[in-house]
């Protein structure tokens, strides 16, 4: 129950996030949804027993998520959803298993199996139809750059789930979230300062003071608890199934809140997608399921899902 309420809340945070970037700039609205949601987490931790600065080890992490996972994603989501609509931005952001096991095995030598290869080919026709010139309009205005730096976003997060696969952890990602989350504020003020001024020209309102309390702590914060305390209780397959719930909640949120149309082809696209990031996490569970020997020298297949919470993965 507490996963589907965390996929809900991030599914509802895309047409969310895309109201506000009507409001507010949008490197600026990151920053103070980092603000709010590292408030939120140092607050937590202090009615917990106590914030602790990061252990040495554990800097390597700390940058990584902070700086591609939390800065990188979020920014680069942002500044696309002014050129395309929020549901088509979550269906896109979310391809990120099937980046992570292209990652895996262009650059770990975690070679695929017939399955994993199957899912990378159904998931990946999907984002070629969506961004095809009969998915989508490409002479709108920043339509096609916004694609493209959504697929950047989900390669930056691949990227960041590939190091924690593979970081000796110190410290509990609880522990290190807060301390991400206000490295991703500082650069991202550094940025937003560099590129949109000064925030003077944020139209500030009831309904953006509500929204950013929705994105921060509910939607940032509480969901990171909620991952970490219940996440690491179930099967990868599972949480990889409750993630790929993200961008549906995301897309039909679009559709009830902003009105915005499914095309045929856009729900074509979305079941390729679902189905390629399905079709990853059971082919990652099979040899765990199945029960068979992994021979020495072999590697395991790795179940890579935006699900960041620790060596678990």
């Amino acid at each position: 129950m507490a996963l589907g309420v965390m996929a809900l809340l991030w599914g509802l945070s895309w047409p969310a996030m895309k109201t506000c970037v009507t409001l507010a700039p949008p490197l600026w609205l990151a920053v103070l949804r980092f603000a709010l949601g590292g408030a939120t987490l140092f607050i937590v931790l202090l009615f917990r027993g106590g914030i602790t600065l990061p252990k040495r080890s554990d800097l390597p992490i700390v940058f990584s998520v902070g700086g591609l996972q939390m800065m990188a994603f979020t920014a680069l989501g942002l500044v696309a959803m002014q050129h395309t609509d929020a549901g088509r931005a979550a269906l896109l952001a979310y391809t990120t298993p099937l980046w992570g096991t292209l990652l895996a095995w262009l650059f770990m030598g975690q070679r695929p199996g017939r399955r994993q290869v199957m899912a990378l080919c159904v998931g990946l026709s999907g984002i070629v139809l969506i961004c095809s010139p009969i998915g989508m309009d490409w002479s709108r205005p920043g339509a096609l750059q916004a694609n493209f730096m959504l697929l950047a976003a989900a390669m930056c997060w691949s990227v960041v789930i590939v190091h924690v696969r593979h970081h000796k952890w110190t410290s509990s990602p609880l522990a290190l979230a807060p301390w991400q989350m206000l490295l991703a504020t500082i650069v991202l003020s550094v940025l937003a300062w560099v590129k949109e001024g000064p925030p003077s020209h944020i139209v500030w309102s009831g309904e953006l003071a509500g929204l950013l309390l929705f994105i921060g702590p509910l939607a940032t914060s509480v969901c990171f608890v909620i991952s970490c305390e219940f996440g690491r209780r179930v099967s990868t397959f599972s949480m990889s199934s409750i993630t790929l719930a993200v961008p549906v909640i995301g897309l039909l949120a679009s559709m009830v809140f902003l009105h915005e149309v499914m095309t045929p082809v856009l729900g074509i696209g979305l079941v390729l997608i679902i189905a390629g990031g399905v079709l990853s996490a059971w082919a990652a569970r099979t040899p765990a399921r199945d029960g068979r020997r992994v021979s020495a020298g072999m590697v395991r297949p790795v179940a890579l899902t935006p699900n960041m919470l620790g060596p678990e993965l």
